[in-house]
């Protein structure tokens, strides 16, 4: 059963929810099944459909990806482009300290988040050396269906890519062949609250540009 939400709700609402996922409640597999099946009718160039999805469940694995995003995080933390460093007005940097400190929370406990799901492409050992547009625009549009059909479901995700900084070490212990990469990796589980909404963002105008820059 989904929410009653509108396409136009359902696309401005869906948020990464980190704090408010719920740590102790199970997923079941098969809403979990349910969002892929919604995820695997998303667009691949050329019809390729390269995807693969890791659902990781078991408690040992989830931990150890938990720690190795928990280092990535803490690398990430002390470099420049950390979110919490932000320019600009007084409402951004509070905006951007209080999604600091959710990332903060989910970096300290990405391993108990019931439900991993890793998307992953087949893409050859070594990623292509130019444009890689085609290959991961051939997966990410999948994941965000799955994030939105997630949230339709009642479920939250987070989109990360922390990891990836582990890849090697996290394919090893997945299991994965070397031709298969990581893209993303969405922390999911049941959320709590109904408070959803659209998320401050600059002007439209500030960004929009017709015909030409």
């Amino acid at each position: 059963m989904t929410l009653p939400l509108t396409p136009d709700e359902l696309l401005t609402t869906t948020r990464s929810v980190r704090k408010r996922l719920d740590l102790d409640r199970p997923v079941p597999i098969e809403l979990i099944r349910e969002c892929l099946e919604v995820a695997v009718q998303a667009p691949t160039g050329g019809n390729s459909q390269g995807w693969h999805w890791l659902v990781v469940t078991d408690e040992a694995v989830r931990a150890q990806i938990g720690e190795y995003y928990r280092q990535s995080f803490d690398l990430y933390k002390n470099s420049p482009s950390y979110t919490g460093r932000v320019s600009g007005s007084a409402e951004r940097k509070a905006v951007q300290g209080r999604v600091a400190t959710s990332a903060e929370w989910l970096g300290d406990r990405m391993g108990q988040v019931p439900v991993h799901v890793i998307a992953c492409i087949t893409a050859g050992a070594e990623l292509p050396a130019g444009n890689q547009a085609g290959l991961w625009g051939s997966l990410l549009p999948a994941a965000w269906s799955f994030q939105l059909a997630a949230r339709a479901r009642g479920l939250g995700s987070a989109w990360t890519t922390l990891h990836l900084r582990y890849e090697k070490e996290i394919a090893e212990l997945l299991g994965l062949p070397p031709e298969v990469r990581q893209g993303v990796l969405l922390p999911t589980a049941f959320y709590t609250g109904e408070t959803f909404k659209p998320a401050p963002r600059e002007p439209l105008d500030d960004v929009l540009h017709l015909d030409r820059w």
